[in-house]
This record gives C-alpha cells, structure tokens and sequence, in this order.
C-alpha cells in the first residue's frame, strides 16, 4: 500500500486548538478521506518548534489527487488557515518527506 509522509507549519502557539478541530473532524471530511482511499492518517506534532508531520497510508494515487478539487476540502483548508502556514488559496504549505528507511524491507514501497 502506497505511503506519503509531509511536514506542515503551525502558527506559534495554535498546538491545543489543531489538536481540538482535529478532535471535532467535520463528519463530511471523514467520508471524503475514506472515499478517497486512505486507509491510515496520522498527524505528529514536535511541540518545540510546532512542526506537524503527516503519514498517510492509502490505496491509489488518482483517488488521492482529487481531494484537493473538492469543496469539503478547499473548506477545511480555509477553516485551519489562521492557524497554519498556507498558500493563498488556503492549502497548507506541505514539504514532501522522502522515505529512507522501512522495516520490514517490504514496507517501503
């Protein structure tokens, strides 16, 4: 099963209300992302600096590239814009993380 892991950027001091949005994740977002395919979420925070990383298990790429064209989606990125770093379309501004190590071996695909 594909894997991409990202890093995103909190704003200073907006740990405790990601963690409470993300508690309260609008029910219509839970239906896109499981129509989407991913299988796996999960989000880390390193509290020292409020860096964000993302690892994401899911089933296909097709699926996956049309979350941004939805209007749940461009929702949901407009709703956590003042709290993370964004494009101007609200998207939050996501570094690609590169695998370097798996295991098992096989796992890294």
């Amino acid at each position: 099963m594909p894997v991409r892991s990202f890093r995103l950027q909190l704003n200073p001091g907006q740990a405790a209300e990601y963690r409470r949005r993300h508690d309260a994740l609008w029910p219509e977002l839970a239906a896109l992302l499981q129509q989407a395919g991913i299988e796996d979420y999960r989000i880390f925070l390193d509290e020292k600096d409020g860096a964000l990383y993302g690892v994401m298990r899911y089933r296909r790429d097709d699926l996956l590239e049309a979350l941004p064209r939805s209007p749940v989606m461009q929702r949901w990125w407009a709703y956590m814009a003042d709290i993370m770093q964004t494009h101007p379309d609200h998207s939050p501004v996501s570094v690609e993380l590169l695998p370097v190590f798996a295991f098992p071996p096989e796992s890294a695909t």
